[in-house]
């Protein structure tokens, strides 16, 4: 298994979660380490670091946000937040603040896995010094700024190139709206949302086969953009 031997600290209190999480994770071949508390978590890490962190952002003790700012001081391998259903701005705060992605509760084993994939592929992909980035049939020649999708050439405007390539340079990794904001437009434009829907509804006119159900440009609902790994 390519992820065999993986250490992963779950930071969960709720026991049958956690009892869940870690009988099927085991039985994928990952090592587990558990922690029913904020602080807990926080001196686990600090004594073997993980491969991975899963976070509870509801904690008896401390805020789970307060643990993540806390691990992002120094951690940098994936941490993947666990929220409940109308947590929505607490999972933005959580992305915000260095989560690597989010899994709603209740959810399925499978859909954890492949997140938990994608964050650690993620983590071990190559780093700035790349000069192309290529995913399914689409290819962005970083150093000539050219992006093709089946070898041709498609012509982007400046800032709809910048966009792509800050969600490709994530890829598989939910970037908020005031993320992608910042990055793209800077500061002073963090809370124009309209300008993002209107520069992803034209990415994906001219790069998704299938604009109104695109395959690459992900919606997270309320949330803020994908860039499918995959």
């Amino acid at each position: 298994m390519e992820h065999s031997g993986h250490h992963i600290l779950i930071v969960e209190d709720e026991q049958p979660i956690r009892r869940f999480l870690k009988a099927s994770l085991t039985s994928e071949g990952y090592r587990i380490s558990e922690a029913v508390s904020g602080e807990a978590g926080l001196r686990m890490a600090t004594a073997q670091p993980p491969d991975l962190v899963i976070l509870d952002l509801g904690l008896p003790d401390i805020d789970g946000q307060v643990v993540l700012q806390r691990l992002r001081e120094w951690y940098t391998a994936p941490i993947i937040v666990l929220s409940a259903r109308d947590q929505e701005s607490q999972k933005v705060q959580a992305l915000d603040s260095g989560a690597d992605d989010y899994v709603t509760k209740p959810f399925g084993m499978g859909e954890l896995l492949a997140r938990m994939r994608t964050a650690m592929r993620h983590a071990h992909r190559v780093g700035p010094e790349a000069t192309s980035i290529a995913i399914g049939e689409l290819r962005v020649d970083l150093a000539a700024r050219l992006v093709y999708r089946n070898d041709e050439e498609v012509h982007l405007t400046p800032l709809e190139y910048k966009l792509l390539v800050t969600l490709l340079k994530h890829a598989g990794k939910v970037l908020t709206h005031r993320f992608l904001l910042r990055e793209v437009w800077g500061p002073q434009d963090s809370q124009e949302n309209h300008y993002l829907r209107v520069f992803v509804a034209s990415l994906r006119r001219k790069l998704e086969l299938d604009p109104a159900r695109p395959r690459y440009l992900l919606t997270e609902q309320g949330v803020g953009y994908r860039f499918a790994a995959e």
